[in-house]
């Protein structure tokens, strides 16, 4: 007796399907899992049986093998019960097997038959449809599941629930579709930063063309305040990249948004976060800071606390916008392409250039502190803007012409649709794109020798002002990126004339 059971394993952001196989042959009573399972999957025997047994059913006394294929692909998690369970029962002739062949089923059991959420479901449903299949998951995934949901796709909250759904008894009803929505931006508005005219102008132009932003100044001044109204200005996402980003929460098993869903992911991890905790890792790899960013903004606070080595990990996926993480048993890719926006004091004591405190490092103390980003890392943050500190006049007067948020993001989104036009935003410009797109004018070419000849720019930090440049253009509505785009740009680059004098 031979029963075939289709199913999800989970591998990275991807859903490879697992053919779950079970055979009752006569013998002394045993199961045996093979397949490479780990722990959680070989304790499925016992939930199974539990859940058989005080639902009414038989669990055969029969010698159960029960084979999971590919057998070289890790199995993790309960994610295998609900299959092993339905197996057994068509296998040992309580259930029909007529309708298992174009339906596949993932899902946790308590001893009582509840079905338990299990993570990666949305990446299973894409997967399942794909391929032509029906999706059987437990009920509490589906409100993660409706993001993709259809007539396909079934949420059921009891072993007896699925059992009756097979057989035609009662059936279930397919998870509607959420309705789209969530592009409205939702959270802190930009018009309450008073004064601050230069950061938010580089916010503007970080949020137009998906550039990397560090921000430093004294404490108190504003840094972080910018850095959370960032999200409210960025568009919404697109269906294709907001199914993306849902995905990677739901691998990581965190709660995936219906409300408001298309907007960016914002992460704020401490200064006290592993390499592994941000790009992600582990003997089970799952997905790190910069992954659960993706699409997203990524902020980092007190950028010289963080560790050297963890600052330097985020330098190859800034670039790639991908982080493959290897271990003995797999190779796991996450998609890692977001925005960093950092801030970070002027020196350790933080009040270099203050108007009123006097700074108390020495000379030698600012160069360790402002050392510990390494010039690779410089490299990759397009603008470098301070955020100086506002008198009490500007802090307290009331701005009723202040722009908000909505404002900006609009002005945002019109220059992003020209980006889109020409095929990705800017900050992504590169090869012929690059030379097509961002080429300056004469004057502007005599302004860009002069300055990567006074300040030392790297040929990196040259592309990034031409790409910053592009974007000046493009939030002004010009074709052609004119000198004082070119100036505006270099504007911007702070730290590069602080290196040039030391």
């Amino acid at each position: 007796m031979l029963a075939i059971i289709h199913t999800r394993a989970r591998l990275g952001v991807s859903a490879p399907p697992v053919t779950v196989e079970i055979h009752l042959s006569n013998g002394l009573p045993a199961l045996s899992i093979v397949g490479l399972p780990e722990t959680a999957v070989k304790e499925s025997k016992d939930r199974v049986r539990s859940a058989l047994l005080n639902v009414g059913f038989e669990f055969p006394a029969k010698r159960i093998t029960i084979n999971l294929a590919p057998a070289d692909l890790p199995k993790e998690g309960g994610r295998f019960d609900l299959p092993i369970a339905l197996g057994i029962l068509v296998a040992s002739g309580q259930l029909p097997a007529d309708q298992l062949s174009t339906v596949e089923c993932l899902g946790e059991l308590s001893l009582d038959g509840a079905l338990r959420p299990v993570r990666g479901v949305l990446p299973a449903v894409m997967a399942a449809r794909a391929d032509g299949r029906q999706l059987l998951i437990p009920a509490t995934n589906s409100d993660e599941a409706s993001l993709a949901g259809g007539d396909d796709v079934f949420a059921a909250g009891h072993l007896l629930a699925v059992c009756e759904h097979l057989t035609g008894t009662t059936r279930l009803p397919p998870l509607p579709p959420m309705a789209d929505g969530g592009s409205e931006a939702t959270g802190p508005d930009l018009a309450d930063v008073r004064g601050q005219h230069v950061p938010k102008r580089a916010l503007e132009i970080a949020a137009a063309g998906g550039h990397n932003l560090l921000l430093f100044g004294p404490p108190g001044t504003g840094k972080s305040m910018l850095a959370s109204r960032l999200p409210g200005i960025l568009p919404a996402l697109t269906n294709e990249a907001a199914l993306e980003v849902a995905s990677v929460h739901s691998v990581a098993g965190l709660s995936v948004r219906r409300s408001h869903w298309r907007q960016p992911p914002y992460r704020s991890p401490h200064h006290t976060a592993s390499a592994v905790a941000l790009v992600g890792g582990g003997s089970s790899p799952r997905p790190g800071e910069i992954s659960l960013a993706h699409q997203g903004v990524l902020f980092l606070d007190e950028l010289p606390e963080f560790d050297r080595k963890v600052l330097e990990v985020l330098r190859e996926p800034m670039e790639s916008g991908e982080i493959v993480i290897s271990r003995a048993a797999c190779q796991v890719a996450y998609p890692a392409r977001f925005q960093v926006i950092a801030a970070m004091n002027p020196c350790p004591c933080g009040y270099r250039g203050h108007p009123s405190i006097d700074c108390q490092c020495t000379p030698q103390q600012v160069v360790r502190y402002q050392a510990k980003l390494s010039g690779p890392l410089l490299d990759r943050f397009d603008l470098h803007v301070e955020v100086p500190v506002q008198s009490g006049e500007v802090l307290l007067k009331r701005q009723p012409e202040a722009i908000t948020s909505t404002a900006i993001r609009a002005r945002v989104e019109v220059a992003r649709s020209i980006q889109m036009a020409r095929g990705c935003i800017n900050a992504q410009l590169s090869g012929e794109a690059m030379h097509q797109y961002c080429q300056p004018c004469q004057d502007g070419e005599a302004v860009l020798s002069k300055a990567m000849e006074k300040l030392g720019l790297s040929a990196r930090a040259l592309h990034r002002i031409l790409r910053v440049a592009r974007t000046l253009a493009d939030l002004a509505g010009e074709h052609s990126i004119s000198r004082h785009h070119l100036i505006e740009a270099l504007g911007y680059r702070k730290l590069d004339r602080r290196q040039a004098r030391t």
